[in-house]
């Protein structure tokens, strides 16, 4: 039982030159399952490479994201099928065994970032509770499960609820980053040296930050659930409307999000971006100290806490939908009871993890990187040479534009793990 099956958005098709209320909720829904914790560690990520890094990646963020997001969306909807997911266009397209294997990657790259969202909202909450409020600190085992269950009843409600609940996140989340980018201005400072450095050292530093930029504005997790919304709610017209809104949805994120990131980066010295990489600390949490400023520190907690919950409920809406898909394909039970018994799974395994609080999550984390850089940049292109309906796009420069940056990123996390 796929999300977007719950509950029927409109019985009336719409028109892709007509921007409506159902085009911007999927667009914050799908930016909101971006931005996650995450944005807060990568001014300094991507930040302490250097300033020409960061221009570059900055020029490429753009293209990457649009394109390779509209190209996974064009691969769900090119399945004969009116209303099948992931797992069906994968076994479809490249046949039962593969299929299957690309389909458990898929769900095991999305679901160690569930479990580390499970324990980062228990953390950001628990610290809130402790630092900022003063109170005792709460029973672990109870707060992590009702926050958990929360954030799930939310995807249970059906998708006019998600698609709620991401407006009423999302709104403060991109105003939040807005007026810290802006309160952070009169602070900036341009680099000393504007000298390109040594090629050889220079490239290394590139190619090890796309993986960074690639993660960073990745809302795959969610695009197989997006397409198949527009497919009901547009017909035949979902593959024109879903590159509208994702470029739109990509525009949203490259605004908000680089201009906090290059407002960060300009606020401090290459020295104190190494300093706070080495501290392995948040970007806020590094400026509050600099600038001694209460107002940073008291945004911390609150844009960690939107940030999680926002992009927890785009991931759970994409593992969902894959293990549901996985579950329909071994059992003949009901997709309704298979549906209950994914969700009580997904619940005890994040609760679990939000309680054990453990460190390889990291790792996890690490891990299942190269699965997301093969699936989002590299299959779909790959499939427009071997799918029919996909051929129209052969040979363009998109194409071979994103699968040349998925190798680059697959590489580059490969030899960061080795």
């Amino acid at each position: 039982m796929s999300l977007s099956q719950d509950i029927p958005l409109s019985h009336v098709k719409g028109e892709v030159s007509h921007w409506n209320k159902h085009d911007t909720s999927w667009m914050l829904s799908l930016f909101g399952t971006a931005v996650g914790a995450g944005i807060l560690f990568l001014p300094i990520n991507i930040g302490a490479g250097g300033f020409w890094s960061l221009v570059i990646m900055a020029l490429l963020a753009g293209p990457m994201t649009f394109l390779a997001h509209r190209g996974l969306a064009r691969f769900v909807l090119s399945s004969s099928k009116t209303n099948a997911d992931f797992t069906d266009v994968v076994e479809e397209h490249f046949g039962t065994s593969a299929g299957r294997l690309i389909s458990i990657l898929y769900f095991l790259s999305i679901f160690p970032i569930l479990l580390i969202y499970g324990v980062g909202l228990t953390n950001t909450v628990n610290s809130f509770i402790v630092n900022q409020l003063g109170a005792d600190e709460p029973s672990r085992v109870l707060l992590s499960g009702g926050l958990v269950f929360g954030m799930i009843a939310i995807m249970m409600a059906g998708e006019k609820v998600m698609l709620k609940a991401f407006e009423l996140i999302v709104y403060p989340l991109a105003a939040i980053l807005a007026g810290l980018s802006l309160y952070l201005v009169p602070n900036w400072q341009m680099p000393t040296s504007l000298a390109i450095p040594q090629w050889g050292s220079f490239s290394i530093t590139v190619w090890l930050a796309i993986p960074v930029t690639v993660f960073a504005f990745s809302h795959a997790a969610a695009i197989s659930s997006f397409a198949n919304a527009q497919r009901r709610h547009y017909g035949q017209q979902a593959v024109p409307k879903s590159e509208q809104i994702l470029k739109r949805t990509s525009v949203m994120l490259i605004s908000f999000v680089l201009f906090f990131v290059f407002s960060c980066v300009l606020s401090l010295s290459p020295e104190q971006l190494q300093e706070a990489k080495a501290q392995n600390v948040s970007v806020l949490s590094y400026l509050a100290n600099v600038h001694h400023s209460p107002f940073i520190v008291s945004l911390g907690p609150l844009i960690a806490f939107i940030a999680i919950s926002s992009s927890f409920l785009g991931h759970f809406m994409g593992a969902r939908e894959s293990l549901n898909g996985m579950l329909q394909k071994q059992s003949q039970m009901a997709p309704a009871k298979l549906d209950k018994l994914g969700i009580a799974f997904m619940f005890v395994a994040i609760w679990f993890a939000a309680i054990m609080n453990p460190s390889i999550l990291g790792m996890m984390e690490a891990l299942s990187g190269p699965v997301i850089a093969m699936i989002l940049f590299v299959m779909p292109m790959l499939a427009v040479y071997k799918v029919d309906a996909l051929k129209a796009y052969r040979g363009r420069f998109s194409t071979i534009f994103i699968l040349l940056m998925g190798l680059l990123a697959v590489s580059a996390i490969v030899f960061k793990l080795i």
